[in-house]
């Protein structure tokens, strides 16, 4: 293993090719043609795709370098080769949500976003790993930077493809942690857009599911979430992300909050060293940075923060069980026991359960607005430190626990429905630990433009 470092490590980035397409000295076969390369000396150790589409992407491939040659790209992101993450339907490819339950399961139809890429120009190389059906039972996909480490779930193989350098860019899901807490374990940038504000599709089951962006740059990755959002807009009721045709420029905040959340008594020394180095880094920039002690908003968003991992995971049972108990009874050999103790919680609860866990999210909604006036944004570790270890379950004995790693500093955006950036600002033990920066509600851009500044000017920690 080479030990990761953000000072060091070169994402892929398609933005930087885009003036070799325009003056003919590359095209965006050649740069599918170095991805695939890529893919097949990575893959058999990573493992972050389930079917590749290789014909069809060289297709794709080629018409977007005619259109680049007669100075007519259909978009920024025209030829970009992207990855789709194994939850979203796509017309070419089966999608079977990391479930034996779905193998074989090929509707041939595209999800929202899969459809906006492809209008946009973007070329559909294949589809990515998912934990099963979205939830905490992983997949084979492995950590780019420590094959014994998880990268992260449940878009596993959307941030490991990208880390790897196998595509610039690639779609994950959130409900929990699924975009930001991987994006965090693999090194990369990712957006998780304010809720609704790109269209799922066909995935409008749960309450708190949002489509996201893993990329190598942040350039990448605002541009491919808004060439989605302006073409397939958002959810049904909600507004369609907003925001400049181009990335935002960086801006510096004035007054950042540190988001602690229920995890930071948890957070091991050398993570939080790595973090607290981050906020001098900030603050020697003239960034004034509060703490919940010095705000009594602050103060009272953190204190409403205390169960709201329990409080989301409640929510999403409740909102998945009528699937899962349908999924048990007709394949009950093929569900994984991990998912069926998730049914048997959400089994147990009852509509009113169900009703004052949407009352206490009201709650911390309403405490995260009233920071509005009182903070540019909050900054929080986007995980619990690196990616842990895991070697599999052992046979004979209960599952083990969060596999894929914890999310509990991603939960409150997911219940929030806040925008969250992640970018790679630290590395602790050879490994990359993401920075997240979340916003108010519909605020997307100022995130972005904020994590922007941020990866462009403090100097990233190795601890």
């Amino acid at each position: 293993m080479t030990a990761y470092s953000p000072r060091d490590f070169h994402p892929l980035r398609f933005q930087l090719a885009t003036t070799a397409f325009a003056g003919g000295t590359d095209t965006p076969r050649a740069f599918l043609e170095r991805c695939l390369a890529t893919l097949a000396e990575r893959e058999p150790v990573v493992r972050a795709w389930v079917v590749l589409n290789e014909a069809a992407a060289r297709d794709a491939a080629d018409a977007s370098t005619a259109r680049w040659a007669a100075g007519r790209p259909l978009s920024p992101i025209d030829g970009m080769p992207v990855g789709i993450k194994d939850l979203l339907e796509t017309r070419d490819m089966p999608t079977q949500m990391g479930c034996p339950a779905y193998r074989g399961n090929f509707p041939k139809r595209d999800n929202a976003a899969v459809w906006a890429l492809r209008e946009a120009g973007a070329v559909i190389l294949g589809k990515t790993v998912t934990t099963e059906l979205g939830g905490a039972h992983p997949g084979p996909t492995t950590n780019p930077f420590d094959q014994t480490r998880t990268p992260g779930g449940s878009s596993s193989g959307s941030a490991a493809a990208v880390a790897a350098r196998m595509v610039p860019a690639a779609l994950g899901t959130q409900v929990g942690g699924s975009v930001i807490r991987p994006s965090s374990y693999c090194g990369n940038v990712a957006l998780k857009p304010t809720q609704g504000g790109i269209n799922r599709g066909e995935r409008q089951a749960t309450s708190m599911s949002t489509t996201g962006i893993h990329a190598g740059s942040i350039e990448d990755m605002w541009l491919v979430a808004i060439e989605i959002g302006k073409r397939a807009g958002g959810d049904p009721g909600r507004p369609p992300l907003s925001g400049p045709p181009v990335p935002p420029s960086a801006r510096r905040p004035m007054v950042l909050g540190v988001m602690e959340t229920e995890g930071w008594a948890a957070l091991d020394d050398a993570s939080r060293s790595a973090f607290e180095q981050v906020v001098e880094r900030l603050r020697a920039q003239g960034v004034t940075v509060l703490r919940r002690a010095e705000h009594p908003m602050l103060e009272a968003f953190e204190a409403s923060l205390m169960g709201v991992q329990a409080m989301t995971s409640a929510i999403t049972g409740w909102e998945n069980h009528w699937l899962f108990r349908n999924l048990v009874a007709q394949n009950p050999d093929a569900i994984s026991a991990r998912s069926k103790a998730v049914l048997a919680m959400a089994e147990r609860m009852t509509p009113e359960d169900y009703r004052l866990h949407l009352l206490r999210r009201e709650e911390v909604r309403a405490r995260h607005a009233a920071l509005a006036p009182v903070v540019d944004a909050l900054i929080a570790p986007a995980s619990p430190g690196p990616a842990p270890a895991w070697s599999g379950d052992v046979p004979g004995q209960p599952p083990k626990p969060r596999p894929t790693g914890d999310a509990v500093f991603n939960t409150p955006s997911s219940g929030i429905g806040a925008p969250a950036v992640t970018i790679p600002l630290c590395a602790v033990g050879g490994l990359p630990m993401g920075i997240q920066v979340m916003a108010q509600v519909q605020m997307d851009a100022h995130a972005t433009a904020i994590a922007r500044w941020m990866l462009e000017t403090i100097d990233p920690v190795v601890a």
